[in-house]
């Protein structure tokens, strides 16, 4: 009967059909946001997303920035947003943040249509090969058959949806590739086959769910033990977008009188949670060697991705025989030292709270008090490191670090920090002091690269009604000018603070900098751009930024109001190599000098 039906339909309505039940069942499944790229053969998935009443369709004329918009998207609300090409090398350029969704673990589903088997390696044009085109970056990659009426491949099409969208969502989090290959015509007809409503039921064709990693205290009596007899430990907190994990590892450290290590993109360094022990200096004062020895730790328990800092992992190399317990609620292994002892998989939020009901009940009453001299150690030198700091950054003149203690006194409550990769990330981390104020941090930490950041930053802005402030260097704002046409197609908001040093800043922190002869033509880039002219194209607000009253009114204004403006802070390469060591060396001094009596 089936096959009759489907013999009886045209080929629109056999499109319409399968991948209109697709559709249907992706929004069904909770993927309610599409990023789509203009081309012919992605017809069909193009017009039935637009058509769709659950599904927002965002449009954009480059993949590349498209595919960064949409991790974006999917990074701010923690669930999958599709992304759509046409054939060929439209495909190709979904790659770049392909590969930061998977190490990431940001779920993306992947769209790519394509030529039918009959056209595929006989010269027909914009025909590439697009089976597994991502490689071992995607956690599922299918095929997808010929589009077919028949009920089972409706069926087909509905579970397929389902399994995508939970397949990118569960578990450990990530991208998943599905490659359509279509025949001509490429218009789907709505009047005929299956319309994409038609199923009764409003919940997914197949529910799809899976149990966290919940360990039972019980199982964490051993280790909860072992912890309460280890007086000299550490609890390093790396990136992770967990809301409710914060109070659970800040809990956990109080219980057992452990300093709390928080890399800002952990969300543990700003929040209306407890912090007297959450350290955020870390960066500066480890890297005094004298100082690292001394605060060697017995236990370290490691959430969260790597951290940012290198002074943090240099840290934990040096003291590499102490028991070091990384926790991974998913499939990975974040040790890049391999100075791991254990691995523990679980989830990061349940595991402190097992533990915490797992120790003995001494614990729960004297865990700072009976400490006191290990973490009140850590919390002076924090304490003293950041006066240091602050102190040394209050001179006058435009800086990079700066930027970032200026930008913890100014963002308001709500709002989300954006950090391009390369030195402002690293400079958050080292200058960004920890606060009250509720401030989620992100970064394209999964790669680390330095293309697609505005794109990824734009993407955030627009599922959030929060400001958005970004920080990003000139060449990673040079590698995705492009991404800024999003913020005027779909009239969004964000403010971005471009600190521009001609060049690539990070290249004369590194040994690469003695080499004079051809330093800066292979590494220093200079570009020359004024970017002026790219906000005047893209219809951007712009201030150049001449001193600090200038940069407050500047960001107060911006992140109070509609629209993107583009805030430029120059800087000098060397100069800011000089003011970075010079800031260490006040750092090393001041924790140095006794303090008065």
């Amino acid at each position: 009967m089936g096959d009759q039906r489907q013999r009886r339909l045209t080929a629109g309505g056999v499109l319409h059909a399968f991948v209109g039940a697709f559709v249907d069942e992706l929004a069904r499944s909770g993927v309610v946001h599409a990023c789509v790229c203009p081309g012919s053969r992605s017809t069909p998935l193009a017009l039935l997303l637009r058509k769709h009443p659950g599904v927002k369709v965002w449009m954009h004329l480059d993949e590349r920035s498209a595919a960064f918009f949409a991790l974006g998207m999917a990074k701010a609300q923690r669930q999958p947003v599709a992304v759509l090409s046409t054939s060929g090398t439209a495909a190709v350029n979904f790659a770049p943040a392909v590969v930061e969704a998977y190490h990431a673990r940001v779920p993306l589903l992947v769209l790519t249509a394509d030529r039918p088997p009959e056209l595929r390696d006989v010269g027909a044009n914009q025909t590439i090969d697009q089976v597994r085109l991502y490689g071992s970056h995607v956690k599922w990659s299918v095929e997808v058959p010929l589009p077919e009426a028949s009920k089972e491949a409706i069926r087909y099409a509905r579970v397929l949806a389902c399994r995508a969208a939970a397949t990118a969502r569960d578990g450990q989090p990530g991208p998943v590739h599905l490659n359509f290959p279509f025949r001509e015509p490429l218009v789907p007809t709505g009047e005929e086959g299956e319309p994409a409503g038609a199923r009764e039921k409003r919940l997914p064709y197949v529910s799809i769910s899976e149990a966290p990693r919940r360990p039972a205290p019980a199982e964490l009596a051993p280790l909860a033990a072992e912890l309460r007899s280890r007086p000299r430990g550490v609890i390093v907190c790396g990136p992770q977008d967990d809301p409710a994990f914060p109070t659970a590892a800040v809990r956990l450290g109080e219980a057992l009188g452990y300093p709390v290590l928080a890399d800002p993109l952990s969300q543990v360094r700003c929040g209306p949670h407890h912090r007297r022990l959450v350290i955020d200096s870390y960066d500066a004062f480890l890297r005094d060697a004298e100082l690292a020895e001394e605060l060697a730790p017995d236990v370290v328990l490691r959430f969260g991705a790597t951290p940012t800092s290198k002074a943090l992992l240099q840290y934990l190399e040096r003291h590499a025989r102490s028991r070091q317990i990384l926790v991974d609620g998913g499939d990975g292994w974040s040790d890049p030292d391999l100075v791991a002892s254990d691995l523990l998989r679980a989830d990061a939020r349940s595991l402190c709270e097992a533990l915490l009901a797992a120790l003995p009940s001494p614990a729960r009453s004297d865990g700072v008090t009976g400490r006191s001299g290990w973490v009140e150690r850590w919390v002076r030198t924090g304490q003293g490191t950041r006066a240091a700091l602050q102190e040394r950054l209050a001179e006058p003149g435009l800086s990079e670090p700066r930027v970032f203690s200026e930008l913890a006194e100014l963002l308001p409550d709500g709002a989300t920090l954006f950090a391009g990769n390369s030195m402002p990330v690293r400079d958050l981390d080292a200058f960004f002091p920890g606060g009250g104020r509720r401030v989620r941090f992100l970064a394209n930490r999964g790669a680390s690269g330095i293309d697609g950041v505005v794109s990824a930053a734009l993407g955030v802005s627009a599922v959030s009604e929060e400001p958005l402030v970004l920080v990003l260097g000139d060449l990673s704002f040079y590698h995705d000018m492009n991404g800024l046409l999003a913020a005027k197609r779909h009239d969004l908001s964000a403010t971005i603070v471009l600190l521009n040093n001609d060049g690539g800043g990070i290249f004369s922190f590194l040994p690469q900098a003695d080499e004079l002869e051809h330093f800066e033509e292979l590494f220093g880039t200079p570009h020359g751009l004024d970017v002026r002219h790219v906000a005047e194209l893209y219809g951007l607000d712009y201030r150049m930024i001449d001193g600090w009253a200038t940069f407050r009114s500047a960001v107060r204004e911006s992140t109070a109001s509609r629209g993107v403006t583009l805030l430029e802070v120059r800087t000098d390469r060397r100069a800011n190599v000089a003011l970075h060591r010079d800031l260490w060396a006040a750092v090393s001094e001041a924790l140095r000098t006794p303090a008065p009596s």
